[in-house]
Parts: C-alpha cells; structure tokens; sequence
C-alpha cells in the first residue's frame, strides 16, 4: 500500500490499532508540560506573514504521469487573480490564533468513545500520527512499520507529549486537520485556496515540467525542496540538511515567489477529493466536486493536498511531483501535514508589504 493511498486516513487507522494494544497493554498519557497548555511561548515569529499576488491566467493542469491516473487528463483552466502567504502557516502563527480564539484543534480532542465499540472509553484518547523510522530495511508494503499513533501527539508537540515545538517558531505548523486549517483561515480573513489555484501558484508559468522548479532533479546540484534522500523509510542520509521540517523559506522561492510549494509539508486544500474530477471539471475557477469520493475508502470524507512533503522520494510517495494529487480523511493529521492560505481581495496589492 502507498503511502498516498494509506496516509489519508492515518488518525483513524492508527487510533484503532493504538485502542486494541490499548485493551492487553494499559498505558497512560505523560502529562502536558506549562509550555504545552500555554502557546504563548511561540507569541513572537521572526518569519513573514506576507501575501504575494498571483496575477490570473491559463494553464494547463494535470500530469500525463501514468503513476498519476487521477491527475489526468491534462485540461486547460483560467483562474482569476489571488493573494497566496508566500509560505506556510508557522507554528507561531498558529499559535497566535490559537491564543486569540482558543481554539482546540482535532488532535488535542478527545474521540468518541461511542465510535469505538468494545473498547473501554478510558482507553480512547487524543493523539495524532507520528513518523517513526524503523531501525532497519523493512517491506514498503507495510505503512505500520513507519507510522504510529502517539497519544498526546498535536500540533504543540508534533512528536509527542516530549517534544514541543518551542524554537521551532518558523517551521510549518503540523497535525492539523482540514477543520483546523480552515478555522484558522476564516479567523484570519483569509481562506484556503482550490486546488487549481494551489497547482497553477506552484507552477509559476512553467509548463509540464517534472517538477515544480524545473526539469533536474538537482538543479545546479543542490536540492531544491526540502524531500527524502536515502532508503526510506530507515536511512534518511539528510543530503538537504534536514530529518523532518524546515523553517519556511530555508530553499529558494519560484517564479511567484511563493516558498516551499513542494516537499517540507503536504498542504490542505479546498476541494473535496475525486479521482476523475478533471475529465469534467469547469474550465473557470474550478471548485472541486459538490462531494467526495475515494473508491479506496468510499465512506471517508476526504479533501485534497497537494506538495509532498519531507518524506516523499522517487523511492516512495513520489506525488512531490508537478502535477500529482493526493487525499486525506478531512478530520486526521499528521507531522507533515500543514497548509497556507489564499484571499481574493484584489483591492490591495500587499506583495511589498
């Protein structure tokens, strides 16, 4: 099973399996530190929270990659002009909204224990799922020797209940599902962008190129976007100097721009998720499906995410790629899922702010 395939539903597999361990093995949640229950630590971000303008236009969308059935076939789209942040959410930024509506995000949740029938409710709690490199080589045909559900794992403690992400103010914030994106979007005035907006800003005027920056893999011999180098899921040789996240903006911007639109962290968007939404899709600002539908998961709720992330390679998950799509269950997370945001208003060009 591919990691695109098996990550969009990741909370919710993981919580079942973490809940039956849970029924032969008792464990407890270590307790939450001051600096975990209090996000005024991260009150002050050295980052930008600037918006540069996408002027609109025509692009052809899509990837005729045959690993990519569900990114074909290529159509030509028109987007009217939008804002996009030039990076990701941070943590600090996260946290700011975080202090200011107080909100809880679906990871710090308690699930229903009603969902989980033959399990005692003290067993169901709030957590989230965390990449764990096995030791070893191990089969690529089984996510669960990578993957695991950490009880108190959110977006305050990305790994778990002992490591926060204090000093880590400009990285992209994580663990957060589509609620939690889409809260913080509406609280910011702001909202996240469709998915044709997020692959033509990504795009920035190059045409069906293999990635997003080009054509090489290594332009000029240096990594480009912050990806897995090494034989995953084990060995990850960091040839781009980084094990997990990297501070927004650490790799050079494109054409818009706009920093990290591949690899670091995968990146909600707005569309409900369809496999062959594109062979009917508008040709003018396109929303995505009125519903979702996975025929891999037809019960599950999913939206589109787009980017890659940290883990991705040509080895595994290669939907880094320009062009590809991936999907995710709309309430999970994970620690490198994240997202930023869009906004029509053209009235004010905020692109030197």
């Amino acid at each position: 099973m591919k990691l695109e395939l098996f990550k969009g539903n990741i909370l919710y597999f993981f919580l079942i399996v973490f809940l039956v361990q849970c029924q032969e093995a008792p464990q407890t949640t270590p307790p939450e530190t001051s600096a975990s229950k209090d996000p005024s630590f991260l009150a002050i971000d050295s980052s930008s929270s600037k918006m540069v303008w996408i002027p609109g236009g025509k692009f052809m969308m899509g990837s005729s990659d045959p690993a990519f059935p569900d990114a074909q076939p290529i159509h030509e789209i028109e987007l009217s002009g939008f804002f996009m942040d030039e990076h990701e959410v941070t943590n600090a930024q996260f946290a700011e909204f975080v202090q200011a509506t107080g909100y809880v995000s679906v990871a710090e949740r308690t699930p229903n224990p009603a969902d989980f029938s033959g399990v005692p409710p003290e067993k169901v709690v709030a957590g989230s799922g965390v990449f764990t490199p096995p030791p070893t080589k191990v089969s690529l045909d089984d996510p669960l020797q990578w993957w695991e559900y950490i009880p108190g794992a959110s977006w305050r403690q990305p790994y778990g209940p002992n490591r926060s992400n204090t000093g880590q103010l400009n990285h992209p914030v994580v663990q957060v599902s589509f609620e939690d994106a889409a809260a913080y979007a509406a609280w910011a005035g702001k909202r996240l962008p469709t998915e044709a907006e997020w692959e033509y800003a990504a795009r920035a005027g190059k045409v069906q190129q293999p990635y997003y920056w080009g054509t090489e893999l290594k332009p000029n011999g240096k990594w480009a976007a912050n990806i897995f180098q090494g034989d995953f899921p084990h060995q990850n040789t960091k040839q781009d100097g980084f094990s997990s996240t990297a501070p927004v903006k650490s790799f050079p911007p494109n054409a818009f721009g706009l920093y990290d639109m591949e690899g670091n962290v995968w990146e909600w968007c707005h569309d409900f998720y369809s496999p062959t939404y594109y062979a009917h899709s508008p040709k003018i600002n396109p929303q995505g499906p009125e519903s979702s539908y996975d025929p891999q998961e037809p019960g599950a709720i999913k939206r589109v995410q787009r980017g890659g992330s940290f883990l991705c390679s040509d080895q595994y998950c290669n939907r880094y790629k320009a062009g590809s799509r991936a999907k995710g269950e709309q309430s999970s997370a994970s620690n490198n899922l994240g997202f930023r945001c869009v906004k029509t208003d053209s009235s004010k060009d905020q692109s030197k702010q």
